[in-house]
C-alpha cells in the first residue's frame, strides 16, 4: 500500500492525526495498551507487532491495524522504522 491510498483508507474508516513517527533502531518495547485503535503503514525499515500469542513483521508497504486495548509491544530492526499511522478513539457504549 502507498501513502496515497493509506490516507484514503484511514480517513474512509475513521482514523485522525495521521502523522508520521519514527522508531529508533533495534527497539524492544514493553508490552503495553492504547486507549485508542491505531492504523499504521511502515514507510522505511522493518516494524514488529508482539503480541501474547505471536509476533507480526512488517516491511515498507506493509500496514495494520490494532484495536484499542490489545496487548502490544513494539520492536525494530537494525536500521528502525519509520511508520505513518492513524488513531481512532473507541465508540462509547
Amino acid at each position: 500500500m502507498n501513502e496515497e491510498a493509506f490516507r484514503q483508507q484511514a480517513h474512509e474508516l475513521g482514523y485522525r492525526d495521521i502523522q508520521f513517527k519514527d522508531y529508533a533502531p533495534n527497539l524492544d518495547g514493553p508490552l503495553h495498551v492504547h486507549e485508542f485503535s491505531v492504523m499504521l503503514l511502515v514507510v522505511s525499515g522493518e516494524f514488529s507487532l508482539a503480541f501474547q500469542d505471536g509476533k507480526t513483521t512488517y516491511l515498507p508497504g506493509g500496514h495494520c491495524e490494532l484495536t484499542a486495548q490489545v496487548a502490544h509491544a513494539e520492536h525494530t530492526g537494525a536500521v528502525g522504522a519509520r511508520v505513518l499511522l492513524g488513531r481512532k478513539n473507541p465508540v462509547a457504549p
